[in-house]
């Protein structure tokens, strides 16, 4: 609170930043203004980190460039994310653990593979990923693919309740028949998608999805229809 606002990651205006005097910038990959940074001599930091790893490594990375008591301040702060997501592991309903997930990314058909930070946050719940970690971390599928796959969970950063299943065959899904969909608010997506701090965040809304999706939704098909096949799309 309190604190300028400049603009968006891509338009920042640079006079405005000049203005501030900065003693440190960050930017993400896609920005454009590091080379006149460099010519007026400001001093600036590149972050995109995709992967937990990738996360821990730039926490250190400002950390240093910040020192002071921030390097101690990093590992309080990664200790917070480690001890969280172990609490939301332990809470994954053990009827849940090892069941197999579709994350939708997009209505096209692009899924977050396990390569993906959103993967990665899968399997730290101890689900598992239906794509293959050789097709990387947001491949196009198939539909029938899935229907191969047969996930026991369907989530998706889409807004709104993407119509699965009018879909070739899938409403014989077992995802869908049991009603066993996660769809997350535009907060909890910032929190899945984006390698930062408030992974903890997206962690928790999975493990809430897992515990209320079942009771919460209801099933898009009878029970007792028979499990797809791909004759189904034919």
């Amino acid at each position: 609170a309190g604190l300028p606002r400049l603009g968006g990651l891509g338009d920042t205006p640079l006079e405005r930043l000049v203005a501030l005097r900065p003693d440190l910038v960050l930017l993400p990959e896609a920005a454009r203004i590091g080379p006149r940074l460099d010519a007026l001599g400001i001093p600036y930091l590149v972050f995109e980190p995709r992967t937990r790893a990738e996360l821990r490594l730039s926490l250190d990375r400002l950390a240093t460039a910040l020192g002071g008591t921030a390097p101690a301040e990093a590992d309080r702060v990664w200790r917070t994310i480690e001890s969280g997501l172990a609490e939301a592991r332990a809470a994954v309903p053990a009827q849940d653990q090892g069941r197999s997930v579709y994350f939708e990314v997009s209505s096209a058909g692009h899924a977050a593979g396990t390569r993906s930070f959103i993967g990665e946050t899968l399997a730290g719940l101890g689900l598992r990923n239906i794509v293959p970690a050789e097709q990387g971390a947001f491949p196009l599928l198939s539909p029938e693919f899935v229907l191969r796959a047969d996930p026991d969970w369907i989530m998706s950063t889409e807004a709104g309740r993407p119509d699965w299943g009018s879909r070739p065959g899938w409403r014989g899904l077992k995802a869908l028949r049991q009603g066993q969909v996660c769809q997350f608010t535009p907060a909890e997506v910032d929190a899945l998608v984006r390698a930062g701090p408030r992974l903890v965040a997206g962690a928790r809304a999975v493990l809430e999805c897992l515990r209320t999706a079942s009771r919460a939704a209801p099933a898009l098909t009878p029970a007792s229809l028979p499990t797809p096949t791909l004759e189904a799309v034919r």
